[in-house]
């Protein structure tokens, strides 16, 4: 359970400080896209199948962005956002902020599109995703003990040196890019009655559900975080900017300190619902993928099964989407859960920041 404030004066946080953008992308932005990133990548598959079906008690339709070769739905944003940007703009140089993901999907689009990638990642950071960024060409930096003093770094590093500032969420090329998955899935799948959402930073919930009211109205939205990164979540719930201690988790791709005012205005307008699941749910998940569609989820992206999991009664005999956003999971943590093991993080109480931001050099 979150812990209430204790002093008004903890007040809202310092949002990221990139430009807001002036609004949310539209449809007709995700279609445009669409027709962009399909010069580099192929539409992924939705994928209904029975034993997963019987294991959840209802219909379910499973978006499969980690076939992706990056491994996730980011690859769909960082190609539309590249393309976007002018010769001057990539020759500048990019920098950003990343736990994985994201810096994979944006290392990539900048290898195609000939940019040198700097990307800021956190001390503690996986080693077998900053070696695949590594390996895709960019210069990987360690700065900070979660990702907001990671972008904090990242911010700081565009500053001195000129480069591109590309924020995760602040971006509506990013979301638009990401949202063509939306587009695809209504096409791919009978009608939904219900879709679960990993929110992070919320760009790609965020483009997804800006798709599936304006095309599929009917379909309610949920968006899901990890109980130990729940700064969106209470956000959405309280209408309160409130930065939060993050505390280890699988989910490790959706740890944010710190809600991101861009996109949860969008989400507040969108989702009907947001949730928390715990990091047991999310163990359960990943092997559930495994051993009924044989798919490798990450722990960001089991969130969404989780969430519908717990919802079983609720949701038997309707028909529910699952966005499976990527499957970079590390080999070790994997095996970890395959084989039986419990969760390596445990629940923890949310402090609120008492101090609007924290920032660590690096």
């Amino acid at each position: 359970m979150l812990n209430s404030p204790t002093t008004p004066g903890a007040a809202a946080a310092t949002l990221a400080r990139h430009t807001e953008p002036a609004h949310p992308v539209s449809v007709d932005d995700v279609r445009r896209a669409h027709t962009v990133i399909m010069e580099h990548v192929s539409p992924t598959p939705t994928l209904s199948h029975p034993l997963l079906n019987d294991a959840l008690g209802f219909e379910s339709f499973i978006k499969l962005e980690n076939a992706h070769t990056v491994g996730s739905c980011k690859i769909r944003g960082a190609l539309n956002l590249l393309a976007a940007m002018s010769e001057d703009e990539r020759a500048r140089g990019l920098v950003t902020a990343t736990s994985g993901n994201h810096g994979h999907a944006m290392a990539r689009a900048a290898q195609i599109f000939g940019a040198q990638l700097t990307a800021f990642v956190p001390k503690n950071n996986s080693r077998e995703r900053n070696r695949v960024m590594a390996g895709l060409g960019a210069e990987v930096v360690e700065a900070g003990h979660d990702f907001d003093a990671a972008m904090r770094a990242a911010e700081r590093y565009a500053k001195s040196h000129g480069a591109r500032l590309v924020h995760p969420a602040l971006e509506p090329e990013l979301m638009a890019g990401v949202a063509t998955l939306a587009l695809e899935m209504i096409e791919q799948s009978e009608p939904l009655d219900a879709l679960f959402l990993p929110v992070g930073g919320g760009l790609a919930a965020a483009g997804t559900a800006i798709v599936f009211k304006t095309l599929s109205p009917q379909t309610r939205l949920y968006g899901v975080q990890s109980e130990n990164a729940p700064a969106m979540h209470h956000a959405w719930h309280t209408g309160e900017r409130r930065a939060f201690a993050v505390a280890g988790t699988v989910a490790d791709g959706l740890a944010l300190r710190t809600p991101v005012e861009y996109t949860l205005g969008v989400l507040e307008n969108t989702l009907d619902g947001m949730m928390l699941v715990s990091e047991a749910a999310v163990y359960d998940a990943i092997r559930t993928y495994a051993t009924t569609i044989h798919q490798i989820a990450d722990g960001a992206a089991a969130v969404a099964l989780a969430a519908a999991a717990g919802m079983r009664e609720e949701l038997a005999g309707q028909r529910v989407g699952l966005v499976l956003t990527g499957g970079n999971i590390e080999a070790e943590t994997l095996q970890h859960i395959l084989g039986g093991g419990t969760p390596r993080h445990h629940p923890q109480a949310m402090p609120y920041y008492p101090i609007t931001e924290l920032s660590y050099g690096y």
